[in-house]
């Protein structure tokens, strides 16, 4: 196997520049081919063959698919000419992904790194049927043994339309790239630029970059060596899953407050986690947040916080991934005073937002251009039920439904389309009794209503559903699901017809479940809230397309 840059024409010789690398290195030649055996029919489907130009100008690269939309690869093969940087956006040459299914797909968006040959190529159609490599998330041993594949050059084949493979050894670990060297004849060669290096469990640690390409054809007959450099990625978990979460699709925007500070995090649909951002850095600094609520409109993400000062902020996270500046609701619909709770949800593009001030329940609307209806309070319009503590919201058949807790007890309510409220119904009355509610969460899924409840200080938690026909569906224990956990906050929200569940719990986790359209639950699973530190409090959750 021998590994190279990626340009089988135009580029004969490169400057390596890498602070891991001996001074005899930096001048090795772009690495471009494996010379190593052919992959087994079937092994390491997840890797891929680039073009990049035309015919006439054209080069050759390897990469590897991340998911089924990106590809991980060097950065380099983008390059308009060596050496230069390769700006974010579409490629400057038409490029082209061959899949181990033989389906030829355009590279229609490039993401890369500043500080590492590597960038993140986003295919116009998804690789159906073929899953990304899994990713590692530590560093190898020295001398460890390690995988790298590709489709460039061998020993005796100038353009092989097979995958190869060689086996390596790591020699150092910087900050950014790893120093290999192969074992036997195997090195890397022109063509294998932007291949994997993999672990000794098959997962991604690195993207070839460079090497001497001792042995592969068209090299000097005097290079006898074998060494190369390879672009972690190892380490750049979040800066994946965060390029990841731009593909549009479903996904579940989680806001998690602990301490005074709140994060934003995403479970993508394949079930994992990005890391979790810190929302005051991104949208602006309203001195600690008590607790906030999420919603989805299309691909955008509305945050609505609680900040230090008493008062509602909102701000929206858009598809791309950039953020607003945090507003003053109260400024906007009305001045309340003694917050304690909010819950949002989303109605067409249309954001309610539910407020506990005081011990009252308060309602206004934003709608797509931005303007506030005033604060209501729904003693006027639903009638008076004693002091409120927790309030949640869903949108159901286009109707805004509300859960009301006081006292312990749970008081459903609709606002109609038209605008007017139904009187306060008991919950307990229509779905059973449990005991004093602490935390209350719900979501919508087409005209039903689903309500998750946290009960007796937070040790018992039910599941209940208000049908669109009225009826309700007695609580049901969720012990099974969740496990022996005393939650802080419950979070509810609807992803792709499917009911999310996650949990704040004393013990300071995070657990996530799913409630499947057929009825049955998924397992329960722990959240790494990568980024967020301090004690849990409340947690949100919304489904985005």
């Amino acid at each position: 196997m021998s590994l190279s840059r990626s340009r089988t024409t135009r580029i004969s010789s490169l400057l390596v520049s890498a602070t891991a690398v001996s001074a005899a290195l930096i001048t090795a030649v772009p690495a471009f081919a494996v010379t190593g055996p052919e992959a087994a029919a079937g092994q390491l489907a997840s890797v891929v063959k680039l073009n990049i130009g035309d015919e006439a100008n054209s080069r050759a690269c390897t990469g590897i698919l991340v998911d089924q939309t990106w590809i991980a690869t060097a950065a380099s093969c983008f390059a308009a000419t060596p050496g230069t940087p390769v700006p974010a956006g579409k490629p400057a040459l038409k490029s082209t992904a061959t899949l181990s299914d033989g389906k030829a797909v355009e590279v229609v968006d490039l993401v890369p790194r500043t500080d590492r040959d590597l960038v993140l190529a986003r295919l116009a159609t998804p690789a159906a049927g073929i899953a990304g490599i899994k990713r590692a998330t530590a560093a190898p041993a020295a001398g460890a043994e390690l995988t790298a594949a590709g489709f460039g050059r061998t020993k005796s084949d100038w353009v092989p339309d097979k995958l190869h493979t060689g086996t390596f050894t790591l020699d150092t670990t910087a900050a950014a790239t790893y120093s290999i060297t192969g074992k036997g004849a195997d090195a890397l060669c022109k063509g294998d630029t932007g291949g994997p290096l993999l672990n000794a469990s098959g997962e991604l640690i690195g993207i070839n970059s460079r090497s001497w390409q001792g042995g592969c054809l068209g090299a000097p007959a005097t290079e006898t060596r074998t060494g190369a450099i390879t672009a972690r990625i190892d380490d750049l978990t979040d800066w994946v899953q965060g390029v990841r979460a731009l593909t549009s699709g479903w996904k579940a925007e989680t806001l998690v407050q602990a301490d005074s500070t709140l994060y934003q995090g995403i479970r993508l649909n394949d079930g994992s986690w990005t890391g979790f951002t810190d929302v005051q850095s991104k949208a602006g600094n309203i001195g600690g947040v008590r607790t906030a609520a999420v919603a989805g409109i299309d691909g955008d993400t509305h945050v609505v916080a609680l900040g230090g000062d008493g008062r509602l902020y909102h701000t929206i996270r858009k598809a791309d991934g950039t953020w607003g500046v945090f507003g003053d609701v109260n400024a906007a619909a009305s001045s309340l005073s003694g917050i304690t709770q909010v819950s949002t949800v989303s109605i067409g593009t249309d954001l309610h937002v539910v407020a506990v001030a005081g011990g009252k329940v308060f309602h206004t609307v934003r709608n797509a251009a931005g303007n506030w209806t005033p604060f209501g309070d729904l003693a006027g319009a639903v009638g008076p039920i004693g002091a409120v503590t927790s309030v949640a919201t869903a949108s159901a058949g286009g109707q805004l439904q509300l859960v009301a807790v006081s006292g312990g007890k749970a008081f459903h309510t609709v606002r109609a389309t038209t605008g007017h409220w139904t009187g306060w119904g008991d919950v307990a009355g229509v779905a059973g009794t449990t005991g004093s509610i602490s935390s209350v969460a719900m979501a919508g899924a087409g005209g039903d209503a689903h309500i998750v409840v946290a009960t007796d200080n937070g040790t018992r938690q039910y599941h209940s559903v208000r049908y669109g026909n009225g009826t309700w569906a007695p609580f049901g224990d969720l012990r099974n699901y969740l496990g022996a956990v005393t939650a802080k906050s419950v979070a509810v929200g609807t992803v792709d017809g499917e009911l999310q569940v996650a949990v704040t719990t004393t013990d300071n986790r995070i657990v996530h479940t799913i409630r499947h359209t057929d009825r049955t639950w998924g397992p329960t699973a722990p959240v790494t809230a990568r980024g967020v530190t301090g004690t849990l409090g409340s947690i949100s959750l919304a489904g985005t397309l």
